[in-house]
């Protein structure tokens, strides 16, 4: 049974040295810009995010529920 033991005792220590490695990594204002791009946004396109939402409306004859949890009776 030694063999499992050992194997046991490297498997927890590789495991302790991969998350020791990702402990210290910490954002710095330089870079949040490099996270924050247009393309990684919800709606990368306001204007046609629009549209389509004015379509959508157009065609089921109901409004909004898209960006807010609501009814679509209308009766707010």
């Amino acid at each position: 049974m030694p063999n499992s033991r050992h194997f046991v005792a490297i498997a927890a220590s590789l495991c302790a040295a991969l998350l020791a490695g990702c402990a210290g990594a910490v954002v710095q204002p330089w870079e949040k810009g490099l996270l924050a791009r247009p393309d990684m946004a919800f709606e990368p396109d306001r204007l046609e995010t629009g549209l389509a939402e004015h379509v959508y409306a157009s065609k089921e004859a109901a409004q909004g529920g898209a960006g807010a949890g609501a009814s679509g009776c209308g009766c707010n």
